[in-house]
C-alpha cells in the first residue's frame, strides 16, 4: 500500500498493479483506469500522513477543496470520489469506512456547482473585526445576518483577496443603508440603477469608484443570491474622461530614485520602473519568483488573474541577492521563534501545509513585523505595507524639485514609454505591461510626438 513516502518501489509497484486490477474488475476500462490512478496519486500527494491514519473528514475537506473548482467537469468529480471509494474500501480498509457516505458524493457531481450544495458556513463572530470595523457595518450584518454571512462565504469559496472581500462588503453595506435598511433580497435591479445614479449625480464619483460598485452589486445578486439575470437599464454612468499617463524623462527618473534616501524604497522603486510592474505586484513578489539565471521576474496572479515574464534588471541583481540573504535570516529566525508562516494562496495551504515554511514562498519585501492574519487570526509575517514606498517616492519627487503628479504608477507610465521611444514594439510592451487590448497600450505613443507624421509647433517658424 502507497504512503505519503513511497520507500519501496516493489512495494508500490505491486500496490498500483493490484489496484489497476481491481478497478477493471469493477467494469472500468483500461484508460479510465489510468486516471483512476492519478486521483489517488493526487490524494496521497495532497496529504501529510500515512493513509491509515486519515479520517472521513479528510475525505470530506478534500471533496470540499475539488469541488469548488470550476473547471472540475461532474464526471471527473464522480471519478474522483470512486477512485477513492476503491482505495479505502478495498486497500485502506479504517474502521469509519462502511459509514461514508460514498453516494451523497456522487451525486453531487451532477449538480451545475459542487460548492453550491456543501457550502461552507462561516459564522459572522470570526469577522467582527476584520470586516465589520464601523458602526454602519455592524448595524447592516445585526439586521441581516444570514445575507452577510453568505456574502463573505461566497467571497472565501471563490479565494478573493482581501482587499476585494473588504470593497465588496463596503458597496453592499451602502447600498443597503441608501435603500433606508430594506433587506437586499427583496430588492432587485431598479433599486440598483436608483443607488449608481445617486453616486453620479449627487456623489459626482468617477467611473472606476461606480465600477466597483456594479461588479459588487452584480456579484450580490448574481453569484449571492442566484439571480438567473441582472440587467441595468435606466441609471446614469460616470463619463470616462480622456486622462494621458503622468511620464517621466529618463532624466527625471534618474533624478527621482537619487533622491530616495530609503535602500528598500530605492530598491522597490527600481523595480517599478525597470520591470514595468503594478506596486502591489512588486509588493508581493515572492523570492521563487526571481529568476537570476536566466534573468527575468514571474509576476504571478497579476491584473485579470494572469501570469506574466518581464526582465530583471541587470544593475539590480546584487541588490536583490542582497535582500533575499536578509529574507532568508529573518526567516531562520522566525523557525527557531516557532512563528515561521506566511499566506498562501487559493487553499495551498491545506494542499502544502509545509510550504509556508519553505524559502521560497516568503515574501521579498516582508514586514519587519509580524501581524495576525485578519481572516484567519494566524500570527504571520505578511510583506510590507504599500504606504512606506508611496510617501518615500512622493518625499524623493519634492526633494528633487520634480514639478509633475509622481507617484509609483508614473514609473509604470516611463517604463512603457521609454520602451516605445527606443524602438520597441507595442505587442511586446503589451505583453510586458499584461494588457488584455492593445488599445490600452496605445495610449503611450502620445508622449513620442508621432501620430503619423511628427508634428512641430508652427511658433518655433517664427
Amino acid at each position: 500500500m502507497p504512503t505519503n513516502n513511497l520507500e519501496n518501489n516493489d512495494k508500490t509497484e505491486r500496490f498500483w498493479n493490484n489496484f489497476i486490477a481491481k478497478t477493471i474488475s469493477y467494469g472500468i476500462s483500461d484508460q479510465a483506469s489510468r486516471w483512476y490512478v492519478i486521483h489517488v496519486e493526487n490524494y496521497i500527494k495532497a496529504q501529510d500522513k500515512r493513509l491509515a491514519l486519515h479520517q472521513k473528514n479528510d475525505l470530506i475537506e478534500y471533496f470540499k477543496i475539488k469541488g469548488r473548482n470550476d473547471d472540475l467537469e461532474s464526471w471527473q468529480f464522480s471519478q474522483l470520489v470512486h477512485s477513492l471509494e476503491i482505495l479505502f474500501v478495498d486497500f485502506v480498509k479504517p474502521d469509519w469506512v462502511a459509514d461514508f457516505n460514498w453516494q451523497h458524493w456522487k451525486d453531487l457531481a451532477h449538480e451545475p456547482a459542487i460548492r453550491k450544495i456543501e457550502e461552507l458556513k462561516i459564522p459572522l463572530s470570526q469577522f467582527n473585526e476584520a470586516n465589520f470595523d464601523d458602526s454602519l457595518t455592524r448595524e447592516v450584518a445585526a439586521k441581516f445576518p444570514s445575507s452577510m454571512q453568505q456574502v463573505i462565504t461566497e467571497i472565501r469559496t471563490r479565494n478573493y483577496s482581501i482587499r476585494t472581500e473588504k470593497s465588496y462588503l463596503g458597496w453592499i453595506v451602502r447600498f443597503i443603508a441608501f435603500h433606508k435598511f430594506r433587506d437586499p433580497n427583496e430588492m432587485g435591479a431598479g433599486e440598483v440603477s436608483a443607488f449608481l445614479t445617486n453616486l453620479v449625480v449627487n456623489k459626482q464619483v468617477a467611473i472606476n469608484t461606480q465600477k466597483q460598485a456594479i461588479s459588487a452589486l452584480a456579484f450580490l445578486y448574481l453569484k449571492v443570491f442566484k439571480r438567473e439575470s441582472f440587467d441595468l437599464e435606466g441609471f446614469s454612468r460616470s463619463k470616462k474622461p480622456r486622462k494621458l499617463p503622468v511620464v517621466l524623462s529618463i532624466r527625471e527618473v534618474g533624478l527621482l530614485l537619487n533622491a530616495i534616501e530609503h535602500p528598500l524604497s530605492f530598491t522597490m522603486a527600481s523595480l517599478l520602473y525597470g520591470c514595468g510592474m503594478r506596486l502591489m505586484e512588486c509588493i508581493r513578489l515572492r523570492v521563487f519568483d526571481i529568476d537570476f539565471d536566466y534573468q527575468h521576474i514571474v509576476v504571478r496572479d497579476a491584473k485579470g488573474n494572469k501570469d506574466r515574464v518581464v526582465p530583471l534588471p541587470l544593475k539590480l541583481i546584487q541588490q536583490l541577492k542582497s535582500q533575499i540573504e536578509h529574507v532568508k535570516d529573518l526567516h531562520q529566525q522566525d523557525i527557531k521563534n516557532n512563528v515561521a508562516n506566511v499566506y498562501l494562496p487559493d487553499a495551498l495551504e491545506r494542499k502544502y501545509p509545509n510550504a509556508v515554511k519553505e524559502l521560497g514562498w516568503q515574501y521579498v519585501f516582508p514586514s519587519a513585523r509580524l501581524s495576525v492574519d485578519p481572516r484567519t487570526h494566524i500570527v504571520r509575517r505578511h510583506h510590507i505595507h504599500e504606504n512606506g514606498l508611496q510617501k518615500h517616492i512622493k518625499h524623493a519627487a519634492v526633494s528633487a524639485g520634480l514639478t509633475k503628479k509622481v507617484n509609483c504608477h508614473c514609473l509604470r507610465h516611463s517604463f512603457a514609454t521609454h520602451l516605445l521611444e527606443t524602438g520597441h514594439d507595442i505587442r511586446t510592451v503589451q505583453e510586458l505591461l499584461g494588457h488584455a487590448d492593445v488599445s490600452t497600450t496605445m495610449i503611450y505613443t502620445h508622449v513620442l510626438n508621432k501620430p503619423g507624421v511628427t508634428v512641430n509647433s508652427p511658433f518655433d517658424a517664427l
